[in-house]
């Protein structure tokens, strides 16, 4: 990747015009002594600099918009490297040797291989395999603009109903290919094979159309189908003559002039999903008993409901396409033979509650003799088990639904991993949903992979991540900044465009964030468990007791800590007791916070109290630190830490019961892709104060629907808890202003329903377009199964034998 001309053009001039300033501050930077600086650090020192040289006027100037563009430099006196980030997801590279600064523009390849020589200490490799995907996607269309970023869809349709059916009715065969493909249960849908040609199809609209027309518009298939069948169209247009006459209209029309609205909802019509395949393999998955345990929150929490709502909407369209056909939706996980008592992880098929026909389906990790492996696995140790599980898999899964599904969906890098093997193998529809990607959980964790490499294995899951994102058709994130980030940091699938694992594999075109695969999906809590406590007729008063207990109760076991003054609100906070949702950080700003300590109570339910409750190295170490802060700043009378796992029903009461109190939620994670827990408390109405960093900067509209808070600037952020409390004690109102905020924004965007109805739409047009471009596609299947073999598998085995 190149700096344009013109931007070469721009930079340079602004060298000039401050020569001085900027060799003093190449020789400052090089100064500090370290190689890599990020965007904070350059420009704390650029201020820095400017202030002490009596240099303010500086800091609103062109140079100082430069230095600010700069995520990151990379510095071995007298070169000076920079990655620049002047617009959302648009990089330039450049270089200035601080003896004669004179800027030089850089590739995105000679940028990597600078930063491999300051951490490996050597020079130059002599060859090192490149990573790059760009050609294989040169003829396909990509968004241009980042507002357009994670509207994929709307994109695609425009580009479907444009270019597709301009080439010569091309688009219209295809069309006409893709409707009498589609069978379920051995029944042919939409069209017979009576229908070859587009002029047989046109006559065929119309005569139905006539048809219909003369029909009640309540009249069903029984009455109609005959006639239909005998023009060559099958079930699958609607449950009445009116729903099949619009159906066919919209046909029509497409047929006539396309145009993005009316392909999108024809497609969004036609019967083409009645099983979905969903992967979760890591962690213990379950109904009950299983949250907080290792690697297990959030993600089972969303699938459970995703679940719930999928099959609704599955067996709505249905209904209305006029189909008696059940859906099946399977949960694919881990069968764990050494379960936890009380959990289901040892059972292989276990019905979904609320739901008429979902499954979880619970298949084993087998070791190379094909013995099963009973115990649990971090998800950072599973990837020597995932090819052989995907096989088994798709056996199990093909023996229940009696054939392949019509969806696979993964989640997580593991999830996604096994469900690009799975898609190639049974070629259907690839959906990924990441949650959270490792890499820019952990600093530097690509350049450092090999000290990381021992505990964490990011060389293979950055792999992984690689082969899982390019391999699927469509992905769905929560939020914009996953793909993206904003205007001053960059996204997560962002951060795998460009980086390098230094002696494993350089990628200098790994994913574009303009890719029209990306489509802002965002959740919701299920409705029946977390609603606003102000709908007193729900509420759950019989669990009262039970949550005064558990809040107040000095003998509680699993529990440690006394409230002293039962009064004062509460600080609500739940989460995994980990290094990255930083519980242990939000107990030292309130231990150090005599201003917040003095205001309110603090609520942690988290992890275990006992480290030898824990399986888990990192949650032992966040324990030890738990039981280290509350006897460092004495907080066993004003903190209540539970270490137990409520059911959702207590805690979606508990949410509530805190509001009566007008207390409020904190998600202080020093990054969180989503925050279900933040759309939990904000739908019960809790004013909530979440991270900056990921999904919580965009639920959250600060000072009008909760708060945002920096986690890296915790006595701040105890401040503006402080002074949101004492605001609230002088003017009553300001409580129930923001809880009012939080529930109708909650209501307004997310949703379990607006979520399956979209990602039944997104479905039927990814596998248009997949069946469009399959031809096209080969190449770079071929590809990443060439990268799997060559880089994926020697590191999966590699921990195998590490393990031995």
């Amino acid at each position: 990747m190149k700096v344009s001309d013109s931007m070469n053009e721009d930079l340079s001039l602004c060298m000039d015009e401050h020569r001085e300033v900027v060799y003093l501050l190449l020789r400052r930077y090089s100064s500090l002594g370290r190689p890599f600086l990020l965007r904070s650090e350059l420009w704390d020192q650029f201020s820095a600099f400017c202030q002490e040289n009596d240099l303010e006027a500086l800091l609103d100037s062109a140079l100082a918009d430069t230095i600010r563009s700069v995520q990151e430099a990379a510095v071995a006196a007298p070169w000076v490297y920079f990655a620049s980030r002047r617009h959302v997801a648009r990089w330039r590279y450049f270089r200035i040797h601080a003896e004669s600064p004179q800027l030089e523009a850089i590739s995105a390849s000679e940028y990597l291989r600078f930063k491999e020589q300051l951490v490996t200490g050597g020079g130059p490799e002599p060859w090192v395999l490149e990573f790059d995907i760009g050609p294989f996607n040169r003829e396909f269309p990509k968004l241009q603009e980042a507002r357009s970023i994670g509207r994929g869809v709307e994109f695609l349709n425009r580009h479907l109903s444009s270019q597709l059916f301009q080439e010569l009715g091309k688009g219209d065969q295809l069309l006409l290919d893709f409707l009498r493909l589609h069978q379920c249960q051995g029944q042919q849908l939409m069209l017979s094979g009576r229908i070859k040609e587009l002029a047989e199809l046109r006559r065929c609209l119309r005569e139905a159309d006539d048809y219909l027309a003369r029909k009640p518009g309540e009249a069903g298939w029984d009455l109609v189908g005959p006639e239909l069948q005998r023009l060559g169209l099958e079930p699958g247009w609607g449950r009445t003559a009116a729903r099949m006459r619009d159906t066919l209209g919209l046909l029509s029309d497409i047929l006539e002039a396309p145009e993005p609205g009316t392909l999108g909802r024809f497609l969004g019509r036609i019967p083409m999903i009645f099983s979905v395949v969903i992967l979760s393999p890591h962690g213990y998955f379950g109904q009950a008993n299983v949250l907080g345990l290792p690697d297990t929150g959030g993600q089972v929490v969303y699938i459970l409901d995703q679940v719930r709502a999928l099959e609704h909407e599955m067996r709505t369209r249905l209904h209305e396409q006029g189909l008696g056909i059940e859906p099946r939706i399977l949960v694919v996980t881990r069968l764990i033979p050494e379960a936890p008592p009380g959990s289901t992880c040892n059972q292989r098929v276990e019905s979904i509650a609320g739901t008429q026909g979902a499954l979880i389906l619970r298949i084993p990790f087998r070791g190379p003799g094909g013995e099963v492996i009973p115990h649990w696995l971090s998800r950072f140790d599973l990837w020597p088990y995932l090819e052989r599980y995907s096989r088994e898999v798709e056996r199990e899964v093909v023996a229940e639904l009696r054939g392949r599904p019509d969806l696979i969906v993964g989640n997580y890098s593991d999830g996604n991993l096994v469900a690009t093997l799975l898609a190639q193998r049974l070629h259907v529809t690839q959906c990924n949903i990441a949650h959270a990607l490792e890499k820019t959980k952990y600093l530097m964790s690509d350049l450092y992979w090999r000290d990381n490499d021992p505990q964490y294995h990011f060389g293979c899951q950055f792999t992984a991540d690689l082969i899982a994102m390019n391999a699927a058709d469509f992905i769905i994130t929560s939020t914009y900044q996953e793909i993206a980030g904003h205007r001053d940091s960059m996204g997560q699938y962002e951060s795998y465009g460009v980086f390098t694992l230094p002696g494993l594999y350089r990628v200098v075109n790994g994913m574009d964030p303009f890719e029209p695969k990306f489509n802002i999906v965002s959740p919701g809590a299920d409705a029946q468990v977390y609603f606003p406590y102000t709908e007193s007729e729900r509420r759950l008063s019989r669990l009262h007791d039970e949550i005064r207990a558990i809040l107040y109760q000095p003998d509680l076991p699993g529990a440690r800590g006394a409230l002293r003054d039962p009064g004062k609100p509460l600080l609500f906070t739940m989460a995994r007791l980990d290094r990255i949702k930083n519980i242990t950080g939000l107990v030292e700003w309130y231990g150090r916070s005599r201003q917040l300590r003095d205001r309110a109570n603090l609520l942690v339910v988290a992890g275990h109290i006992d480290p030898g409750s824990s399986t888990d190295a990192e949650e032992q170490q966040q324990i030890a630190r738990m039981h280290e802060l509350m006897d460092q700043y004495h907080l066993d009378a004003e903190l209540r830490w539970l270490g137990a796992r409520l059911e959702r029903n207590v805690t979606g009461e508990l949410y509530r019961y805190v509001a009566d109190g007008r207390g409020a939620f904190v998600q202080p994670a020093l990054f969180e892709a989503f925050g279900l827990t933040v759309v939990e408390a904000m739908t019960s109405g809790l004013p909530t104060f979440a991270t900056v960093y990921g999904g919580p900067l965009e639920i959250i509209e600060d000072g009008v629907s909760g708060f945002h808070i920096d986690p890296n600037h915790g006595d701040r952020a105890a401040q503006r808890m402080a002074e949101f409390l004492d605001r609230c004690t002088v003017e009553p109102d300001y409580w129930e202003r923001i809880s009012t905020g939080a529930m109708e924004r909650v209501a307004a965007r997310y949703t379990w329903k607006l979520y399956a109805e979209r990602i039944m739409t997104l479905s039927r047009i990814y596998g248009y377009w997949k069946y469009v471009t399959d031809l096209e596609r080969d190449e770079t299947r071929r590809y990443l199964e060439m990268f799997y073999g060559l880089q994926f598998r020697p590191l999966a085995e590699k921990i195998r034998e590490e393990a031995r």
